[in-house]
């Protein structure tokens, strides 16, 4: 079954669609998730980290295809360009929604074999585990959990209720395009001017 999983980056589900049959396309499921009436929600200038599985597109930000991306690939490699600079950040930071989904495998093991249930009862088995997932992320100061994954810095989202312009299509542009480039750009010479103090 495909799930559409976003986390927020102290690792709760800030929102989760399963249901999708295994072969739909990832791009595909996220158009329906942003077209729903109570569906997810992007405020203009703000962005996902998404894989390479989804289109670089206003809202979502995918790495670069054809470079390196993966953490493993990097080891003992440095960036030579800023676009394999880019990709290693953006793995690094996307790596949060892996670590989320291997804590809720982990803490509900009948979410890590194959299931026999209707899928609507599927559904409703992987809703009730991210809630729950939710609940002990906000209220345990200690999540034992964790402890079988590697530790990292986490900090809270602020809630607004401005009046906020939401996403409402997927499709790539040039001015997507370069926005991703200058920021790649941007990294990777501030990266390199660090390394030459």
């Amino acid at each position: 079954m495909n799930v559409l999983g976003i986390c927020s980056p102290n690792m709760q589900f800030i929102y989760d669609l399963p249901g999708w049959e295994g072969s739909a396309h990832d791009g595909h499921v996220l158009r329906n998730a942003i077209s729903r009436p109570n569906g997810l929600r992007v405020p203009r200038g703000c962005y996902y980290l998404v894989d390479a599985g989804y289109c670089n597109a206003d809202g979502f930000l995918a790495p670069y295809r054809g470079q390196r991306y993966h953490l493993n690939e990097f080891n003992g490699y440095r960036p030579q360009r800023p676009e394999e600079y880019f990709n290693m950040k953006h793995s690094k930071a996307r790596n949060i929604i892996e670590r989320c989904f291997g804590l809720l495998k982990g803490r509900w093991k009948i979410l890590a074999s194959p299931s026999f249930f209707p899928i609507q009862t599927q559904v409703r088995i992987i809703m009730a585990c991210c809630l729950l997932h939710n609940l002990i992320r906000k209220f345990m100061t200690f999540d034992p959990q964790e402890l079988l994954q590697s530790e990292e810095n986490e900090s809270e989202d602020e809630d607004s209720d401005e009046e906020v312009e939401y996403i409402s299509t997927i499709l790539p542009s040039d001015q997507w395009a370069n926005f991703r480039n200058n920021l790649a750009h941007e990294m990777f010479d501030n990266w390199r001017a660090g390394l030459s103090i």
